[in-house]
């Protein structure tokens, strides 16, 4: 146990109280009054009014934690600062200049608010005027770590690659309760700012509970800073956070830590709970005498004792009471004064409405894979953009599973292109965070299944535009192979490309051969947007996706499909390895068939595929993923509702069954849609 957990009624504390003052140069405690008698009310007239009267639907109380957030945001005055908070950070936002009128507003979803309505109240965030960021926050518990993580780490990139001193003495600074310390996330991000000695703070306020259930089921012992005293380059340090000189110190402390260079650091603060998790949370599962204790624990009380009368008269605090309360009543009011959100606004801010032009083409005479081809466009962004990042697992000295990144960290090092944890939630949040802190990062995830532990970062990274009312948005370009190779299997074989066009604020490009594959992995790396790169395994080396190198400034606008051959009779509607099985198809077929290759499916090219559909009258949709749900049944819905009186056959889809991809080459030829079957399929549809 550090200096840092001495508790009231002992000499260590009584001496540390007496040798107070010597800090109190750090912290212009007034503000902090101000601040937290601000917080406190906000809470009071939440929880005992507004959400009573559902002028508020989602509440969450800060009372209890509100001493360490507002010591914490008085320090955070460096410009390039980022903190990545949770939904009971409020007290450190108001410190760091949310207003009283903003706060109620965002809460009672009215227009102006943080997010103008689109997210809940107390997901917040701010962006920087003249001191730390605050990270789009996201509503799941644990996503914060890595996404800061990833803060810390552009600092790093900042500071020692290039030079900037005005990243000299940045921090990151995550806060969290002490449930979210059992999460992926926050073990993906302690892994990596202990590995790195990133500038990171993480800020645990623990409060015993998680909801419901109590910390000891969460952590052994219920005190993860007992648990990580062993971590290889983590600075431990613990304070009571009901107690001014006890919390202040530690905070002091910890963030001096981080800002002079020796790494991360863990600050544990206990403090109580005093209302429920949230606003319908009777907290009934609380033995009584806890509940008592923790009312008695206040940290406003033990304020209001350090500073009455040492800073304060008794009637000037009781004044600074009744100002917090006037305060808020005038915030109140202006906040109710304000309007819905404007409803024709719901739809904007999903992506930024730049999608690319197309740029110049100087072909060269020879024929590359692919593979190279995406490497040479990953090659020339990083030598034209000093803030390009290559990273995953086993892209540096391996350059890749699939030899994507081979001699990239030999050209460029290794603060460039490296290599990570085994954590795709890390890969993809430490993505987020450096694209936040305006780098721009390429991650790589191996394979697409792989994916899935990163589902609620991808998630938060697509909304973020549209959630934070264009306020931030995480551009970044995860390049992702998959699909079938030389044979099948339900982990290395899956496309499922539908769960991101079903995701918004996510491009998904899936290229067929190594032209479009530059030109659109360049517009991606250059896009506002974050890019889902979709690298089909049987195309990486495939004699037919073979093209000449487009050159090193061609781009390909996104959305726009290619017809790949003209045809009058039928019009089929492809896209990534099943572009070639159709143009085989349709030779077997000998007919006028139109094929066309969508390349991008968000967006994907409506007026081309229904253009051609009214031109030949027929469509045939063929694709890799499986049936039910496949992003064929969006497009076929589309052509039957604006093609409906010039079909004249229904429309047809060809795919996978609702099976995983077969190891066994026999069962795999049974499963994915073969030319003979798509050949068969087009000649019925010529019948009709």
């Amino acid at each position: 146990m550090s200096s840092f957990a001495r508790r009231p009624g002992t000499l260590d504390f009584a001496l540390e109280r007496a040798a107070a003052p010597l800090l109190d140069s750090h912290f212009d405690w007034p503000q902090v009054a101000k601040v937290f008698l601000l917080s406190r009310a906000l809470d009071q007239l939440e929880e005992s009014k507004l959400f009573p009267e559902r002028e508020i639907l989602y509440q969450f109380s800060a009372r209890g934690h509100e001493l360490g957030q507002i010591l914490l945001g008085c320090l955070l005055t460096n410009p390039h600062d980022g903190v990545g908070a949770y939904y009971r950070s409020r007290p450190l936002l108001l410190r760091l200049g949310l207003s009283a009128e903003d706060a109620l507003a965002s809460g009672m979803a009215r227009a102006g608010g943080i997010s103008d309505g689109r997210d809940i109240g107390v997901v917040f965030n701010l962006p920087r005027k003249e001191n730390a960021t605050v990270l789009p926050m996201s509503g799941g518990v644990g996503t914060q770590y890595t996404v800061t993580a990833g803060w810390a780490r552009a600092i790093q990139y900042y500071r020692a690659t290039l030079g900037d001193e005005a990243y000299r003495e940045s921090i990151a600074v995550v806060m969290g309760g002490d449930g979210s310390v059992a999460t992926n996330g926050f073990w993906s991000a302690l892994n990596t700012a202990t590995t790195l000695r990133l500038p990171m703070l993480f800020f645990i306020e623990d409060n015993g509970y998680s909801i419901s259930v109590p910390s000891v089921l969460q952590t052994p012992g219920g005190n993860i800073a007992a648990n990580l005293r062993s971590f290889e380059s983590l600075q431990i340090l613990e304070a009571d956070g009901c107690d001014p000189a006890d919390a202040a110190r530690a905070v002091y402390e910890a963030v001096a830590i981080v800002r002079s260079g020796n790494g991360p650091t863990l600050l544990r603060l206990t403090v109580p709970r005093l209302s429920g998790h949230s606003g319908q949370d009777t907290q009934a599962y609380k033995p009584a005498e806890l509940v008592a204790a923790e009312r008695a624990n206040d940290p406003l009380i033990a304020l209001q004792r350090y500073l009455v009368p040492a800073f304060f008269s008794e009637s000037e605090w009781q004044a600074l009471e009744r100002a917090a309360g006037e305060d808020v009543q005038t915030a109140l009011e202006a906040a109710l004064a304000r309007p819905q959100p404007d409803s024709s606004r719901a739809l904007q801010y999903v992506f930024s409405e730049c999608r690319g032009e197309a740029g110049t083409f100087t072909p060269e005479p020879a024929r590359i894979n692919m593979l190279d081809a995406i490497r040479r466009t990953l090659q020339h962004e990083l030598r034209i953009n000093s803030k390009a990042l290559v990273f995953g697992e086993d892209v540096g000295p391996k350059g890749g599973v699939h030899a994507a990144t081979l001699g990239l960290q030999k050209e460029f090092g290794q603060d460039r292109v490296f290599d990570t944890s085994l954590s795709e939630e890390g890969i993809i949040g430490n993505a987020v965070g450096i694209a936040l802190a305006g780098l721009r990062p390429v991650a790589e995830i191996q394979f697409r299944k792989y994916a899935e532990p990163a589902t609620e970062q991808l998630n938060d990274c697509g909304t973020m535009r549209w959630r934070t009312a264009n306020k931030f948005s995480a551009p970044i370009v995860v390049r992702m192979p998959g699909g079938f190779s030389k044979c099948g299997d339900p982990w290395h074989s899956v496309s499922n490309e539908v769960r991101f066009a079903h995701a918004p604020g996510w491009q998904v490009i899936m290229p067929s051969n190594a032209e479009d594959a530059a030109g659109l992995l360049r517009t991606a790396l250059r896009s506002p947007n974050p890019s889902i790169f979709f690298e089909h395994r049987a195309l990486l080396d495939a004699s037919w996706a073979r093209r000449p190198y487009p050159g090193d400034e061609f781009t390909l606008p996104l959305g726009l499909a290619k017809i790949v051959q003209e045809g009058g009779k039928l019009t089929v509607v492809t896209w990534a390895a099943m572009v070639e099985r159709c143009l085989l198809a349709s030779k077997q077929a000998q007919s006028s068939i139109e094929v066309m290759d969508l390349r991008t499916i968000v967006p994907w090219d409506r007026d081309a595929v229904l253009n051609s559909v009214r031109k030949t009258g027929r469509c045939l949709i063929v694709h890799e993923d499986t049936l039910t749900g496949g992003f064929g049944a969006e497009i076929a819905a589309t052509v039957a509702r604006e093609c409906f009186f010039d079909l004249d056959a229904p429309v047809e889809r060809i795919a996978v069954p609702d099976v995983p991809l077969p190891y066994s080459v026999h069962l795999l030829s049974a499963v994915l849609p073969g030319v003979d079957t798509i050949a068969a399929r087009m000649e019925e549809l010529l019948a009709v």
